[in-house]
């Protein structure tokens, strides 16, 4: 028996959202995340790339996000005693999704097809309330509000997003060089304009490039060297909005020796040069 109580699609929030309920809910809680995001994970705040899924237990903590940058989701409050909900096999853990663009379609269907119990569409205020949001941290356009029955599409809806997800976690199931992994990754983050290369980042981990790159992949969703570059970005973003640094020494703060090529990279993943970026700011 399965019960959808709130569901929403394309949810966006500003760069500095954070949503915190400490004693959980009483029924599950789904993310699967369209950007970068911040989780509560072992007592501390542990960044993922975007399109990761998480499944909150009932009465579990519930700490999540913005990751320097706006924050988007797909969401899913529900209740459930089926198995394949119960004995999910990762609880409370961020997950790559290897095919966001299915579930994310699953869940546009849940939405919809949730509509007939709905006395109308969630405005933008409402979704505030309904979860617990403050003013102006919400943008929330496709919310739907369905405390109702069961019914056969929505758990033939539920047990297709379930299934799919259970792949990628069996598929990214645990390595021995997790913690290793992890540690390499805030130190990225910490330190981005550092020297990194997949060479040496292997031998810190004592594997070969091949593996090393293979591993980080199947565990945070992303290369480990895009990964690099994003946060040099993500600090040249910070850097140009906050400091009056010049562009080359921006460059150079974020570990790049040559300032065409920063205000390239700059463009091709950001969209615009970092000039025009510290204009609009």
């Amino acid at each position: 028996m399965n019960q959808i109580y709130f569901t929403g699609y394309d949810a966006v929030h500003p760069d500095d959202f954070i949503f915190d309920v400490s004693e959980g809910y009483d029924c599950y809680l789904l993310l699967i995340t369209s950007t970068p995001a911040g989780f509560w994970i072992d007592g501390q705040i542990e960044e993922y790339p975007s399109h990761h899924a998480i499944l909150y237990p009932p009465h579990h903590k519930i700490w999540y996000g913005a990751s320097g940058e706006p924050y988007g989701n797909d969401w899913l409050r529900f209740a459930s005693d089926e198995s394949y909900v119960r004995l999910f096999p990762l609880m409370a853990r961020p997950f790559p999704v290897s095919d966001p663009a299915y579930c994310h379609s699953l869940i546009q269907l849940l939405t919809w097809e949730t509509s007939p119990w709905t006395a109308a569409l969630c405005t933008e205020h409402q979704a505030e309330e309904i979860m617990g949001i403050p003013s102006n941290t919400a943008d929330n356009k496709r919310n739907r509000f369905a405390p109702a029955e069961d019914s056969q599409t929505v758990s033939q809806l539920l047990r297709i997003l379930f299934l799919k997800l259970r792949e990628d976690v069996l598929h990214h199931a645990a390595s021995p060089h997790d913690h290793e992994l992890l540690m390499l990754r805030r130190q990225i983050i910490n330190d981005p304009q550092l020297p990194w290369n997949v060479g040496e980042m292997a031998k810190l981990l004592h594997i070969s490039t091949g593996h090393l790159q293979l591993l980080y992949k199947q565990k945070f969703g992303i290369s480990c060297m895009d990964d690099v570059i994003e946060c040099r970005l993500r600090k040249a973003r910070d850097l140009l909005i906050y400091t009056d640094q010049s562009i080359a020494e921006t460059a150079a703060s974020c570990g790049y020796q040559n300032t065409e090529h920063f205000c390239r990279q700059f463009r091709k993943y950001v969209g615009i040069t970092p000039g025009s970026f510290r204009k609009k700011r």
